[in-house]
């Protein structure tokens, strides 16, 4: 068997499951949504329960259609020729191999782009405006769209430039050296992200003086969290969903709350949501997290490594002349094919994560305080009580939700 054949068993396999997976989550999120589980019935309503099944059955539809879109958007490139006829467009044009390199994949990913934007569109303006979750006007996602697009040149193009410089002056063992560098350049991100980049798109705002503050910094103390500064962020403008989170690294992580959240939960769901986030600092899941980024990444590259000094891999995918710049595009569009049986593996341990994270929320806070606000937030985001379990454990990084709450009622019983 050819690897040409290998990559196409790969490519039709991987999308029939993704588009099998999508129906049987439509099916089952359908099927349940005439009734509230019993564990909701008191505290969610069956207009609600409906809203949140519609919610989600909208958007599998579309990530349906997505997955459709991506594989032959891939099949297009690689096996009807587009991604060699732009390869040999550019070196039939440009002289320099190192400028056709950098607009090979920066042609890929801007055709990609292009391809994608009408269902970020439908996702923003007719899904979530339906629901009642859009706040973006046209000009404000046209400015999001040239913020995101000048930093992706900005961190992409000297990424790639590195990249190429590495595979080409290296040797053999270019690919250890360009993992170095990746793990290098994503702590650099994590420190510099809070403080340079997030507050282009959002404005960050001291937590207001007053008892939540007090409470939520006596409960930072408790846990033992150095911080840099409690946020409030300005999410409503973009959305009505509501968030908490930590970001950063080292000294300069911030906590930061959306503005939807203080907004729609009481004083001790806050601390309790807090409480989880800080459970996830405390346990080191974050980085565990980066750590099992870091050894894919080795994984990966390393793979790539052997894929680029191979004439199949190339002759495999549709192309006749070895290049760096081929290589890592070629690479860029099968990775997440190769990587999509890793898919429930990560979920499992996130989820893991999540019960511990929990867990340990229950220790500084009330569970019931967690429960009250997780079922809030399950109501205001309009999140399906009734996921698919294959689907669930496939995709999901949080337990589901009757999941999810019996164990915390369980923390509960045993802390009483």
């Amino acid at each position: 068997m050819n690897f040409n054949t290998l990559f196409l068993i790969f490519l039709v396999s991987v999308t029939l499951i993704r588009l099998w997976l999508s129906v049987r989550q439509i099916k089952h999120v359908t099927l349940h949504q005439e009734q509230v589980p019993k564990a909701f019935s008191n505290s969610v309503s069956l207009e609600q329960h409906q809203k949140a099944a519609h919610y989600t059955t909208a958007k599998v539809k579309l990530s349906l259609f997505n997955t459709l879109i991506e594989s032959l958007w891939i099949y297009a490139l690689i096996e009807l020729g587009i991604l060699s006829w732009w390869n040999n467009w550019l070196i039939t044009h440009l002289q320099t191999s190192l400028l056709s390199g950098i607009l090979l994949i920066a042609g890929v990913t801007l055709m990609g782009s292009i391809i994608e934007l009408p269902l970020n569109l439908y996702s923003t303006f007719v899904i979530e405006q339906r629901f009642g979750f859009n706040r973006l006007t046209p000009a404000m996602y046209l400015s999001d769209l040239f913020k995101n697009t000048l930093i992706g040149i900005l961190i992409g193009v000297p990424i790639i430039l590195a990249a190429l410089w590495m595979m080409a002056s290296l040797g053999t063992h270019w690919w250890l050296y360009a993992w170095g560098a990746w793990m290098l350049f994503n702590i650099l991100l994590l420190a510099i992200y809070p403080t340079w980049i997030a507050p282009l798109f959002n404005r960050f705002s001291p937590l207001p003086e007053g008892d939540l503050k007090t409470q939520v910094e006596q409960l930072i103390n408790t846990c033992g969290f150095n911080t840099s500064g409690l946020y409030v962020m300005d999410g409503s403008k973009r959305s009505s969903h509501g968030n908490a989170y930590f970001t950063g690294f080292g000294k300069a992580k911030r906590v930061v709350f959306f503005d939807t959240l203080i907004n729609s939960l009481n004083t001790d769901e806050i601390l309790a949501v807090l409480a989880h986030e800080l459970g996830h600092y405390r346990l080191r899941h974050v980085l565990y997290r980066l750590v099992s980024i870091f050894v894919l990444s080795l994984v990966f590259l390393a793979l790539l490594g052997w894929f680029y000094t191979s004439n199949w891999f190339y002759m495999g995918l549709g192309h006749q002349i070895p290049s760096n710049a081929m290589a890592l595009t070629l690479f860029t569009l099968i990775l997440p094919i190769l990587g999509f049986p890793l898919q429930p593996l990560m979920s499992l341990f996130s989820r893991k994560h999540e019960f511990e994270a929990d867990a340990y929320a229950s220790r500084y806070t009330h569970a019931h305080s967690l429960i009250s606000a997780l079922v809030k937030l399950y109501k205001e985001n309009a999140a399906t009580l009734t996921p698919d379990p294959l689907h669930s454990a496939i995709y999901d990084s949080h337990p589901p939700a009757s999941i999810r709450i019996a164990h915390l009622e369980k923390l509960a019983l045993t802390a009483g």
